[in-house]
């Protein structure tokens, strides 16, 4: 069970893309950076800026007129995020920009795939700038949120590094150091894979990026001071890469590479956890789950499931605070459905287990209770016989009654434990049951001898009715136990002055046993309930007769056994009949056989 929910979480996991995105969002939000200065400075061409300077047709005069207020400041870097593929029929403003971008220092261009080809800015922006950077981010196709961006990009067999990558390479004066599973700039190791396109998560700022208005940074210069500062359009109106990032907001392509930027400089990179450990965890939750179930119960049980389940909640936040995504969703699914899962098995199994053992030691002592009751009537006669032996001296014949009764008495009271023991085996199915065929004759007129003395101390008759034939295949002793049971309690429960008539008929294979009397008999719900343990009918308890109401539910299942059944008919005040009905033996045991039974 405990596997299956780790199997189910681990699914979940590999196929919860929503899931886990929607808590990578709320964790990434919960746990944002801590703002120190900002490294970067977004130079953004806004609303206002593109109405004092004539709109979208002078863009090339506006971009040369921020870079020409930027170069002064002597930022460390300035990426730009405005591709310059076309040629525009504006040579004054195609030359001032060419001019600015000459008078500006470790300037970045930007450049993106196309058709599936490099679409760069024209040559002669292109020889101006130190390097290009690509400014390709990924939309998770999921719900469009922008997480991350790819470090590398290849195409047409030429690799360009991401914008943001490059600004910061070009800030610190360093190359770029590749190997499998790091990128290595300077002092910083950024940890990313090159068979995913190197990607980089993007820890967004909790305040965003630092936008400086175009028309404002020629009156505070000193703000772009040693910082890199990114160019790009923020207006609305021609902001073709607006993304949606984590917290639900909307920013322009600009200022997701300034963010990209700020993630590289403060050099808190997350990774996603390893599958192997992440396989690992859901394991340790699922055998924790199992454990708080196997070893507590009730309310200990259920407050450690619910310490395991809130761990497993916050255990996502502390790995994020560690710099590693886990997969929320697989997680906190292993925790439920195991400790669901766990919960349940105790309840059904663990208690199903425990009624077992309570009915098996209710039937144990209900089983004493029927020895002791059995064992009453042999102990009596012995303990009576021996006081008269004691205090009298009888006559020789008198002693010798007394003597045989003893012995009688004792054999009875041996045959009673044996046939106990049996019993309980046969309760628990242990016991493996005779099968020798027996005379049905023999049988009936063992136990109504056994039974007459009893019916004649009441003055009740007691009648074979037909020749009894047949055999059947069983063990002796306890089917001796059960027609006798059957022949006591028509004695016990019939009146003085009344009958008893035993019959027996062969009737297609089988072989019918019947004990009727004209005792108290009894209605339909209690002929229902009356092989039921310690059941007794409310005229048995009134007629003032002893008894434990287990020797017919040891009837049934003696009969039971030997693949048999019993069939009751009674009618209140008139009496019952007790039926067992068994399978006919083929054969006939013969005389020397009975013989040697009855020896």
């Amino acid at each position: 069970m405990l596997a299956a929910c780790w199997t189910v979480g681990v699914l979940a996991g590999w196929f919860g893309d929503r899931f886990n995105n929607s808590a990578y969002d709320m964790i990434s939000t919960a746990t944002q950076l801590r703002e120190s200065s900002p490294q970067s400075v977004v130079v953004g061409i806004d609303e206002e800026t593109l109405k004092q300077r004539g709109g979208q047709r002078e863009i090339r005069s506006i971009l040369a007129e921020a870079l020409e207020a930027i170069a002064p400041a002597k930022p460390r870097a300035v990426a730009l995020d405005v591709i310059l593929a076309d040629e525009l029929l504006d040579p004054a403003g195609n030359a001032r920009l060419e001019a600015a971008m000459r008078a500006t220092p470790n300037l970045i261009l930007p450049c993106e795939v196309v058709n599936g080809a490099w679409e760069d800015p024209l040559d002669r922006f292109k020889s101006l700038a130190v390097s290009l950077g690509h400014v390709q981010s990924e939309e998770d196709p999921t719900d469009g949120v922008s997480r991350e961006i790819p470090l590398e990009l290849v195409s047409g067999g030429q690799r360009r590094w991401a914008l943001s990558l490059e600004a910061f390479r070009v800030a610190n004066r360093a190359a770029i150091v590749e190997s499998p599973d790091q990128l290595q700039v300077g002092d910083i190791a950024i940890p990313t894979f090159r068979d995913r396109s190197r990607p980089l998560l993007i820890r967004y700022l909790p305040a965003g990026t630092r936008v400086e208005s175009a028309l404002e940074v020629p009156q505070h210069p000193e703000r772009l001071h040693d910082k890199v500062v990114f160019v790009g359009i923020t207006a609305l109106s021609m902001a073709r890469d607006r993304r949606v990032t984590p917290s639900g907001g909307y920013v322009p392509g600009v200022v997701l590479h300034a963010h990209a930027f700020e993630t590289l400089a403060h050099g808190k990179f997350l990774s996603p956890a390893r599958e192997v450990y992440v396989l690992l965890a859901f394991a340790a939750f699922a055998t924790a789950a199992g454990l708080i179930f196997w070893m507590l119960s009730g309310w200990f049980a259920y407050l450690s499931a619910a310490a395991l389940l809130a761990l497993a909640h916050l255990l996502p936040f502390e790995f994020f605070r560690h710099d590693i995504v886990f997969p929320y969703f697989g997680l906190i699914l292993v925790a439920w459905l195991s400790s669901a899962g766990a919960a349940s098995y105790q309840h059904f199994v663990v208690r199903r287990q425990l009624r077992k053992s309570e009915s098996e030691k209710s039937r144990y002592q209900q089983a004493i209770h029927w020895a002791a009751h059995e064992m009453r009537t042999p102990l009596t006669a012995i303990q009576g016989s021996s006081e008269l032996m004691t205090r009298y001296n009888l006559p020789d014949a008198k002693r010798g009654e007394l003597t045989e009764m003893i012995n009688s008495e004792s054999k009875r009271l041996a045959r009673i434990i044996s046939t106990f023991l049996d019993v309980e085996r046969l309760a628990e199915g242990q016991m493996d049951l005779k099968q020798e065929p027996l005379a049905v004759a023999d049988l009936v007129e063992t136990c109504m001898a056994r039974a007459k003395p009893l019916a004649e101390r009441k003055h009740i008759g007691m009648f074979l009715d037909n020749a009894v034939e047949g055999t059947l295949l069983g063990d002796r002793e306890l089917l001796e136990y059960a027609l006798y049971n059957l022949l006591t309690n028509a004695v016990k429960y019939s009146p003085p002055d009344t009958e008893i008539h035993v019959s027996s008929e062969l009737r297609g294979g089988d072989l019918r046993l019947a004990v009727q009397d004209q005792g108290i008999g009894m209605d339909a719900k209690e002929i229902k309930n009356v092989f039921q343990k310690f059941y007794r009918t409310k005229r048995a308890e009134a007629s003032g007769e002893t008894g434990t109401g287990i020797g017919l539910s040891i009837v049934e299942q003696i009969v039971f056994r030997h693949g048999g059944r019993i069939e009751v008919t009674s009618t209140p005040g008139k009496g019952s009949c007790f039926t067992m009905i068994m399978k006919a033996h083929a054969s006939a045991p013969t005389d020397a056989e009975t013989a040697d039974r009855r020896r």
